[in-house]
């Protein structure tokens, strides 16, 4: 298993095979010709362009999930783009393995993802009964369901967003919700979801994906004047005075208004406070079946956001820090016995293997690593660097094509036009100082382009020379 070292990470793994086997034996009988599945249930929560830094907008995640549990604080994704970010999450793969780069075609978008073999496939065939519900991938319309899902309940392509008026695939069927509060959609999302979990006798896989807090951000009907006590923000890269260091297309960008921004946060934090309800009614599901102490629950993003860092506003893209950091909480009772932020470099690709290395099941070509050691508060060899890949889409402001690696503490990044960024962020957190080409990091640069040379490979289309 991938990221599984030892006899002490084996015992580790077979604690929870043994812990989940037991109970899905008595389950399984009669209900599927598939195997019986041996492991605990998985519950993944995947909301949309949440920063890492509002988890305060948010008691249930916090109390039901981080304090028993792992919260990761230096959790990123290897591409900060909706449709990209999910495939690595489904897949425990980089863009360049998955070929989803971009949110639409031709290097992106769901006609682009190759399902045959996902999360969903390796726990499906492993007798594990799975649902998904809300978002899928971008440019996912009409009456397919891909392999591994035994219940589909995603949302199709609406370019008016998926909080009103939207429509789902319900298993083949398409149904169309309107603008009632009842058809408010992380409601929706949040009662199919737990159907799912109360419909369910055996182990079970759920990916609930609300469409929360992306832009443009609308608040259940109940909370579009709730109170939000918005936390203090102004960075010093707040509508960046001087850009003459940054990329050529960045330097055009115009300034942000701080009101503007503000009333974006305001409603993004109140947006969140539906989505919060849905992980206690979740969790409240996984204990009234007999499972909460049994399963292991996931709460994430697939990307960060711009709130004008740099004048990058209610974008992502860019491999700043906003974009490309997201919050990651686990809750795993059979291994977390003493809850604790971790502070290893864990990226949205680790989640499938860490769901198959606890399932008992195979990831089969998974980029990404388990884990289930870092859970348990073991000390394993770990990454100190990753990459980071974008493709330039169609709808401006957007970046060039570039290649990033992202170490413990630098930033380095080579653009398709030439154009090269060097942040120290133990110095320079806010990337602040492009250093790139400065004769006093000339060493730390030649390092951090041998590495990414390395990690390049085979480097985005469009771009040649990392």
């Amino acid at each position: 298993m991938r990221g599984m070292r030892g006899r002490q990470a084996a015992a580790i793994v077979g604690a929870v095979l043994i812990l989940g086997g037991v109970a899905a034996a008595g389950w399984a009988i009669g209900w599927s010709s598939r195997p019986a599945p041996t492991g605990p249930s998985v519950v993944v929560i995947l909301t949309d362009d949440q920063r890492w830094d509002t988890l305060s907008a948010m008691p249930n995640v916090r109390a039901l999930l981080e304090r028993p549990g792992v919260d990761f604080a230096n959790a990123f994704v290897v591409n900060s783009l909706c449709c990209p970010s999910r495939a690595s999450f489904l897949t425990g793969d980089y863009s360049h393995t998955t070929g989803v780069y971009t949110e639409s075609p031709p290097n992106g978008g769901f006609p682009r993802f190759r399902d045959a073999s996902t999360v969903a496939t390796w726990l499906h065939d492993a007798g594990y009964r799975t649902g998904l519900f809300g978002k899928y991938l971008n440019e996912y319309s009409g009456t397919y369901i891909p392999p591994g899902w035994d219940r589909w309940f995603a949302f199709q392509q609406n370019a008016t967003g998926y909080y009103q008026r939207y429509s789902v695939n319900d298993d083949g069927t398409i149904e169309r919700f309107g603008s009632a509060p009842a058809d408010y959609s992380t409601g929706v999302v949040a009662a199919r979801a737990v159907s799912f979990i109360e419909d369910t006798r055996g182990p079970l896989f759920a990916y609930v994906a609300p469409y929360a807090p992306h832009a443009p951000a609308v608040p259940a009907p109940g909370d579009r004047e709730a109170a939000v006590a918005l936390p203090r923000f102004d960075p010093p890269s707040f509508d960046e005075r001087d850009m003459s260091d940054k990329p050529r297309w960045m330097r055009s960008l115009p300034k942000v208004s701080r009101a503007t921004v503000d009333a974006f946060r305001t409603q993004q934090y109140r947006s969140l406070l539906d989505v919060d309800r849905l992980v206690g009614q979740v969790v409240d599901a996984l204990r009234r079946t007999g499972r909460l102490h049994d399963t292991l629950i996931a709460f994430t993003s697939d990307q960060g956001l711009g709130w004008g860092e740099h004048r990058w506003f209610d974008r992502k893209e860019v491999p700043y820090e906003e974009s490309v950091r997201i919050p990651y909480v686990v809750r795993f009772d059979p291994l977390v016995r003493a809850p604790h932020t971790d502070t290893h470099l864990v990226l949205n690709l680790d989640l499938a293997p860490t769901i198959a290395a606890a399932a008992g099941v195979d990831a089969p070509g998974a980029e990404g690593r388990s884990l289930l050691p870092l859970l348990a508060g073991h000390s394993v060899r770990w990454r100190h660097d990753f990459l980071i890949e974008h493709v330039e889409g169609r709808s401006p402001p957007d970046p060039p094509t570039f290649c990033a690696v992202r170490t413990e503490r630098y930033l380095y990044v080579a653009y398709a036009t030439g154009e090269r960024e060097l942040y120290d962020l133990r110095r320079d957190p806010f990337e602040l100082s492009n250093e790139a080409g400065a004769a006093s990091v000339g060493s730390v640069e030649t390092s951090l382009k041998s590495e990414l040379a390395r990690l390049c490979r085979p480097p985005p289309p469009g771009f040649s020379n990392p």
